[in-house]
């Protein structure tokens, strides 16, 4: 029975996709062990070292579905070892004595660690196209809402106006960053591992820089320039990469909550006929994907100190390390796929209110746009003296708001108000500029075009 959430019956679709655990299984791990020694088989025959007929049963023989997988785990259990008793039960599968070619020259650690590199290549394959998904409907998003107003915040506070299509464009472009990330560093992540014992491939002394270059075109990895058997800087790499990627993830899932509140409503996640948000409550409609995509972001970020611990190994080869590459990498990979597809399932189906933006401009009655009434007039007053003259009408209209702060349904604009009761204002604005200057739609910067160049950019 599963003991884990990424594998719960009940639970896992809120961690992870099925894709990306079946990478991870025991099954497709086997694989993978069977599939660097058959690729090293090859390699060798190729070299004359072990017999072309031999290599061919191998490959012949090294499929998963044909393992004693039970006699497998009552000799790991005797052993306290994987990969010898993979060669036992693979040896006994392979006829005329082919077997006893199997792991010639190789350590355990050749084949567990090109393993695992060979699952996060496919972890990487599927993490790239749901990037690539997310990336789509992010850009559809913020060019379908590149002109949509809506309040800009800093401190939690409105500040000045921006666009919804904005706020989506920084989000993109975070994510294209994530995406070149990715991509340069699959060159030193993807690399596979023929070392030997200590890392000098000793056992193979004639060809053994041949047979680790055929071996890795085998199985399309990169070609180690010298052992990486404690040096784990690729994998720390790799884990902090998807680390800030789950926290990009974590941060537009936590600004979708924020945005969802009562008070503001400006998005919700997506709600189906039946989706319900409290056993107790019948009215709430929680964002309930997006606290799970912030739940898998943090933990995923909490997972990436394990690679780091990692690269912290003795002499030429110890095992205290692999055990935690083993349980984090998985986990890790499979977390952030999680946050990925869920990431891609809210945006995809949000909800953008666009009147309850535009109402909430007016939130402030006004205010929201002090900084363009500073800058008109200190072109006439000087800076500094009509940041004076602005705060003051500011702080005064903020009195009169009172306990009507952060009402959009006034009938008055008091901060209009206080301005043009102002000498200094009065003396240089007349009513209609006044009105010009106070219209957030006015007062978007670049912000349309910075939506543009973002979408631009990833064509």
């Amino acid at each position: 029975m599963p003991t884990h959430t990424t594998n719960s019956i009940f639970l896992k679709d809120l961690y992870g996709t099925d894709e990306m655990r079946a990478v991870f299984e025991d099954m497709s791990l086997l694989q993978c062990w069977l599939d660097a020694e058959v690729a090293l088989a090859q390699a060798e025959a190729a070299m004359g070292i072990i017999p072309l007929d031999a290599a061919a049963e191998i490959k012949r023989k090294g499929r998963a579905e044909l393992m004693n997988t039970a006699r497998m785990k009552t000799l790991i259990d005797q052993t306290v070892h994987p990969i010898v008793p993979l060669i036992r039960v693979f040896a006994a599968v392979c006829e005329n004595g082919a077997g006893e070619y199997i792991h010639w020259g190789a350590t355990t650690q050749d084949i567990m660690d090109t393993a695992t590199v060979l699952q996060l290549k496919q972890a990487t394959a599927i993490i790239e196209r749901r990037m690539s998904e997310l990336a789509g409907v992010l850009s559809n998003l913020a060019m379908a809402h590149r002109d949509t107003v809506m309040a800009g915040r800093t401190h939690g506070q409105q500040a000045l106006p921006i666009t919804f299509g904005f706020k989506v464009a920084i989000w993109l472009a975070e994510l294209q960053r994530h995406m070149e990330r990715l991509e340069q560093c699959k060159p030193r992540v993807l690399v596979g591992q023929l070392s030997g014992a200590v890392g000098t491939l000793a056992s193979l002394p004639e060809h053994g820089l041949d047979v680790q270059q055929r071996m890795m075109a085998n199985l399309g990895l990169g070609v180690p320039t010298i052992t990486w058997h404690v040096s784990r800087d690729g994998y720390a790499e790799y884990a902090a990469l998807l680390g800030m990627i789950s926290a990009t993830l974590g941060k537009i899932a936590h600004e979708i909550i924020l945005l969802q509140k009562t008070e503001l409503w400006e998005v919700e996640e997506p709600f189906n006929e039946g989706k319900v948000g409290s056993s107790t409550m019948p009215h709430k409609r929680n964002p309930m994907l997006c606290e799970a995509i912030v739940a898998l972001a943090r933990l995923a970020m909490n997972l990436v100190p394990n690679a780091f611990d990692s690269m912290l190994q003795e002499h030429e080869r110890d095992w205290i390390c692999d055990h935690i590459d083993w349980a984090y990498l998985p986990d890790l990979c499979i977390m952030t796929d999680g946050a990925l597809a869920l990431t891609t399932r809210v945006m995809a189906g949000l909800a953008v209110h666009t009147e309850r933006m535009a109402r909430n401009l007016k939130a402030t009655n006004g205010l929201l746009l002090s900084e363009q009434v500073m800058l008109a007039l200190g072109q006439v007053i000087g800076r500094q003296t009509a940041h004076d003259v602005v705060y003051e009408c500011a702080m005064k209209t903020i009195s009169r708001l009172g306990s009507h702060h952060g009402e959009s349904g006034l009938d008055t604009n008091i901060f209009r108000e206080e301005l043009l009761a102002n000498l200094h204002v009065a003396a240089h604005f007349t009513a209609a500029e006044l009105d010009r200057l106070l219209d957030p739609s006015g007062y978007t910067g670049y912000a349309v075009a910075f939506v543009d160049r973002v979408v631009m950019a990833r064509t």
